[in-house]
């Protein structure tokens, strides 16, 4: 195993949809400034949209820029070839149709010294996931209706 990769923390792909192709943009400073506080790397960041016939298109940078309103340039080129074409069509198939996303896969900047010692020391990953923040939410309802209320 290379040092590069026993210094790598965990890598990560969220897929965030846009309904009806709205894109604010307010979540990319924020984007950049985990990168900057060295917490995340971005390894890819594409773009996708699912047309009315259930096709999915890739979209260019340059083509969600270009009304002025969203300025993206600091996150062209980043692609580190991890994304193919299945895996832009498997993210399609959870969109919408009319509908558009970004695919961003990234790496834990963060747990890396953490992963590291435990690969150094031989563990290994055997699962991964994530709670999305409804279902916790509906949990902790859930705990509250069933708790006995404090005297």
């Amino acid at each position: 195993m290379s040092d590069e990769f026993v210094e790598m923390g965990p890598i990560d792909y969220v897929v965030v949809e846009f309904p009806g192709n709205r894109m604010t943009g307010e979540g990319f400073p924020l984007l950049v400034d985990l990168v900057d506080r060295g917490l995340i790397r971005i390894l890819d960041l594409l773009f996708v949209r699912k047309e009315e016939d259930g096709s999915v298109v890739g979209l260019e940078i340059a083509d969600l820029t270009g009304d002025g309103v969203l300025d993206l340039a600091v996150f062209e080129g980043a692609s580190s070839g991890l994304l193919g074409q299945d895996d832009i069509e498997e993210a399609g198939g959870a969109l919408g149709a009319g509908n558009s996303a970004a695919i961003l896969v990234y790496e834990n900047l963060w747990a890396a010294p953490f992963a590291t010692a435990l690969r150094r020391g031989g563990a290994q990953l055997v699962a991964s996931g994530r709670i999305p923040v409804p279902a916790v939410l509906a949990a902790l309802d859930e705990t509250d209706d069933v708790r006995p209320p404090r005297t």
